[in-house]
Order: structure tokens, then C-alpha cells, then sequence
């Protein structure tokens, strides 16, 4: 990917509390708060890609539906 198209971003208070939210809902196990990091910070600064090779966790159909159901139980994209 060329770099030019890469964004950094900021975890924020609202991301860390987000991921508590994922693991509360037990989208995944405590092991994985850092998956949930990366995954609230994407999903409250809305990217449009996120990119991962980490298909037990993060790209996982299963994981990715408990993630969504969780977003629209906080009203995150509003």
C-alpha cells in the first residue's frame, strides 16, 4: 500500500471505552483488548478501511457481526 494513502489515528477515551464495551458484550476474551482497541478507534473515526491479517479476531465474519451489534447498541455512528 502506498504510504501516501496510509492515516494514522489517535486511540481515544471514546475508543478505549468502546473496546470495553466489545469486551463486555464478550465479542472476545480479555486477551484480545488490543484487538478492540484498534477496532474502536476505526469505527469511531469512521475508516474506510481497516486492514488486518489477524482472521481470528479482527477479520472474522462471526467477530465482525458481535462488534457491529455492539456499535449499534451505543449508537456509535450517530
Amino acid at each position: 500500500m502506498p504510504k501516501d494513502n496510509l492515516e494514522f489515528i489517535e486511540v481515544t477515551e471514546e475508543a478505549f471505552q468502546l473496546a470495553e464495551k466489545y469486551l463486555e458484550e464478550k465479542v472476545v476474551g480479555k486477551t484480545s483488548a488490543d484487538d478492540c482497541r484498534h477496532i474502536a478507534a476505526a469505527t469511531i473515526t469512521k475508516v474506510d478501511y481497516l486492514v488486518s491479517w489477524n482472521f481470528k479476531h479482527i477479520v472474522n465474519v462471526f467477530r465482525i457481526r458481535g462488534y457491529n451489534s455492539v456499535n449499534l447498541k451505543v449508537d456509535t455512528f450517530n
